[in-house]
């Protein structure tokens, strides 16, 4: 969420200090509307705990400052309730207000924008998933299944999404295209950036997916590894943003 500079390099009219200010509010401003969709959806139910800053932070790919004043800002509007002492936390308020999540809805251009970025990646996905069928050690492989098992214990959306991450980057270094990976790194990471909380058991549903993936990979099974990434990623144009417009909710 950047702006970009002036054709020439010259600079910005604007001091960097407003730019950076504007920074600070759009990725405040992203989580706020990440988190409030995924209540809307019903993805994050009311009275659910969410994780602490530090975790939503890394769940959603922004600064632990970030991720602190959209809280925050989310608790100012009445959207989630802090509570403190044992057991304490930040909760989704049991009645959060509908004009605010009114407000948190994602905008209709975003929706051709998050599709298309969801058929680049399943290209990616089908070409990575070939190559790394003929191409992943049994160090990879290993590890790979190592992450299934994390993503499987996972108790969170965030922490589920971390190794989620990890996993898919792996799958594309195991392919062994080098550089030819990096486009399917930039939809990945940009299609990412829209990732909302989803409910842990869909998420652990969503991992026999990379299970299989892993022991296709494993028994060099090139058709069948093309075949699970391809619907492993096809599902998302039927869940990205579920209800609002379109087809809805992510996983990963």
């Amino acid at each position: 969420m950047s702006i970009d500079a002036p054709a020439g390099g010259q600079p910005s009219p604007i001091g960097d200090a407003a730019l950076a200010g504007i920074d600070r509010v759009s990725a405040i401003e992203a989580v706020r509307l990440r988190i409030g969709t995924a209540i809307q959806l019903g993805l994050l139910r009311p009275g659910e705990r969410l994780p602490d800053k530090d975790q939503v932070a890394l769940g959603l790919s922004v600064s632990p400052i970030t991720a602190r004043r959209a809280l925050t800002s989310l608790a100012e509007d009445g959207v989630v309730v802090r509570r403190r002492g044992r057991g304490g936390g930040t909760f989704v308020a049991d009645r959060p207000p509908t004009d605010v999540l009114a407000t948190l809805a994602p905008a209709q251009a975003d929706f051709g924008h998050v599709h298309r970025l969801v058929d680049r990646r399943l290209l990616g996905e089908c070409a990575v998933a070939h190559f790394a069928a003929l191409n992943a050690t049994a160090t990879q492989i290993a590890e790979l299944r190592r992450l299934v098992a994390e993503m499987a214990a996972a108790g969170s959306w965030s922490a589920y999404h971390q190794a989620d991450e990890r996993f898919h980057r792996l799958v594309a270094g195991a392919s062994g295209l080098g550089a030819e990976v990096d486009a399917y790194l930039e939809a990945l990471g940009d299609l990412y950036d829209y990732f909302i909380p989803y409910p842990i058991d869909r998420l652990h549903e969503s991992n026999k997916d990379h299970l299989r993936l892993v022991e296709a990979l494993a028994g060099n099974d090139v058709r069948g590894a093309v075949q699970i990434a391809h619907d492993h990623v096809d599902i998302l144009h039927r869940t990205m943003f579920m209800g609002l417009s379109g087809p809805g909710g992510s996983l990963g």
